[in-house]
């Protein structure tokens, strides 16, 4: 590993030589995952899973922007279905270190394959186009990157401190990987340490019992267990955390995982529809209805969350500014 250090905030990133990253999507990331979905039906969309697509170019210009600067966002990398109304309206969640994940989820959308070093010139760049878009609230993701000691936690840092320093006032979640491994949540957690977001967010995803099927490499009790480490060592930033419904799971055993994430002092949650990016992923297995996503949202409520985003389009970064405000830790006005 070698590191590049100067009196900078902006500019102090571990960096980790690889070869250029050799990108497999669809069908090739999926071929070598452990869970087989060819005898899964084809399910048809119902009704309530429609996106409006709003009037104008905003996403044209936002995504030029963002090519521009060399920036990539989980927004498109993932096929969100929010795409266009967060885009509309000038908002977008940041994914560093770039677009190749290390791991092979079954119902995600990133590509897979060996990535490159971290860019020591991506978080200055992050931070000036935040600065030209004026946000004042902002969401800083990643791929899962194994090949790392640290698992990018000290260049979220560094994200950290380049963005407040290019906007005094600005809000910061991030949503981070497990950082599972020998040693790597230590070094995570002391990585962040100095430099914490003002909301600390890791999806768990799904229920304990199809992890194997679709987070592989992953582990159910880790990303508990990340999340609470993180509360203990900052009780006064909220933590958050996100599963997806659809891919084979019980009413029970969604129960249960709001009851884990609730144990491990987690503060707000979001329960959204799974979508098949391709038909190389995880099926969708059943369409929870709106009034299904109701019920979740009084019971999490009632466990004690202080705010709960449950509906089928719901997603982990979706109106994550209204909802931090809403639960009354993030002040955006």
């Amino acid at each position: 590993m070698t590191d590049r250090v100067t009196s900078d905030p902006i500019k102090t990133i571990p960096l980790t030589v690889v070869d250029a990253p050799a990108k497999e999507l669809g069908e090739d990331k999926i071929a070598r995952n452990r869970a087989n979905f060819a005898d899964a039906p084809a399910l048809r969309k119902p009704s309530w899973i429609r996106v409006r697509i709003p009037p104008g170019n905003a996403v044209a210009k936002l995504k030029a922007k963002l090519r521009e600067n060399r920036l990539v966002t989980v927004c498109e990398e993932a096929s969100c279905p929010n795409i266009h109304e967060c885009f509309g309206k000038g908002t977008a969640t940041f994914m560093v270190l770039g677009e190749v994940c290390t791991r092979r989820c079954s119902f995600c959308d990133v590509a897979h394959g060996r990535p490159q070093a971290p860019d020591p010139l991506e978080p200055a760049h992050l931070a000036g186009t935040i600065r030209d878009m004026e946000l004042k609230y902002v969401v800083i993701t990643s791929v899962d990157r194994d090949d790392l000691r640290d698992g990018g936690a000290a260049h979220f840092a560094a994200c950290i401190r380049a963005v407040r320093f290019e906007n005094p006032s600005i809000r910061i979640e991030i949503l981070t990987p497990d950082f599972r491994g020998k040693g790597r949540m230590e070094r995570a957690l002391e990585a962040l340490a100095g430099d914490p977001p003002d909301v600390f967010n890791h999806n768990l995803e799904t229920v304990r019992a199809l992890y194997r099927e679709v987070r592989p490499g992953a582990d159910y009790d880790w990303s508990l267990d990340l999340l609470a480490r993180f509360k203990a060592q900052h009780p006064q930033i909220p933590t958050k955390s996100g599963i997806m419904l659809g891919l084979g799971e019980t009413f029970g055993q969604v129960e249960e995982a709001l009851n884990d994430l609730r144990s491990h002092a987690v503060d707000m949650v979001t329960i959204g529809q799974y979508l098949q990016p391709t038909a190389h992923h995880h099926p969708v297995i059943r369409y929870w209805t709106p009034e299904e996503f109701g019920t979740l949202e009084e019971l999490g409520y009632r466990l004690g969350f202080q705010h709960v985003a449950s509906g089928p389009l719901v997603r982990s970064s979706y109106h994550a500014d209204q909802m931090a405000h809403a639960a009354g830790f993030v002040n955006v006005a």
